[in-house]
């Protein structure tokens, strides 16, 4: 049978066929010997480690109820601004304590500590996970250093600025750098 059959204007008789070429044949055979190889040997699958489960955050009233919401709508409002290393403005960007700073001292009055580490020793009790209310304070560090900060915004969750190139955003306490840097929280609003 000729191609023209099934393509016409093609007249060309169809290529004979026959027994495959012994190199073909041996190219396949090797072929199939890489795939079986690299199925056989016993390799360790990688999986990730059991996620946490999340926690059941209650809700705490804060002491200050009027602060705490002024801190929490500015807080958000700063969503998505850039980070920057010293920064504490809006325009020029915020590292985290820079964010804290400028939030407090914008809706409050209320000069705090410039850095992460003298905020965590500001005079305030310190509180439980589970007693967190809106507008406290969240560290995070490794070896009893602090080194980041946060606003806690209820629900296990808080707003920060958290790294070189990243911006001004909301995470979870639960997540898991979070959880497991997690180095205790300040009060710092009280009732008026």
């Amino acid at each position: 049978m000729t191609k023209a059959a099934h393509y016409p204007g093609n007249t060309a008789p169809a290529p004979a066929r026959g027994p495959l070429p012994w190199t073909a044949l041996l190219l396949g055979l090797a072929l199939c010997g890489l795939l079986a190889a690299c199925g056989g040997s016993q390799q360790t699958v990688r999986r990730p480690p059991p996620a946490q489960p999340t926690r059941v955050w209650p809700h705490v009233d804060p002491e200050n109820p009027g602060a705490a919401n002024s801190v929490l709508m500015r807080a958000f409002s700063l969503v998505g601004t850039p980070y920057r290393y010293g920064g504490n403005t809006p325009e020029g960007g915020f590292d985290c304590s820079g964010l804290v700073n400028y939030v407090y001292r914008d809706m409050l009055a209320l000069s705090l500590p410039r850095t992460s580490r003298d905020l965590a020793g500001y005079q305030g009790p310190r509180i439980e996970p589970m007693r967190l209310a809106a507008g406290d304070l969240v560290f995070f560090g490794s070896s009893g250093n602090v080194s980041h900060v946060g606003i806690y915004v209820g629900e296990g969750r808080f707003v920060h600025a958290p790294s070189t190139g990243g911006t001004v955003r909301l995470d979870h306490l639960d997540g898991p750098y979070w959880r497991n840097h997690y180095s205790g929280a300040k009060r710092v609003l009280r009732k008026n």
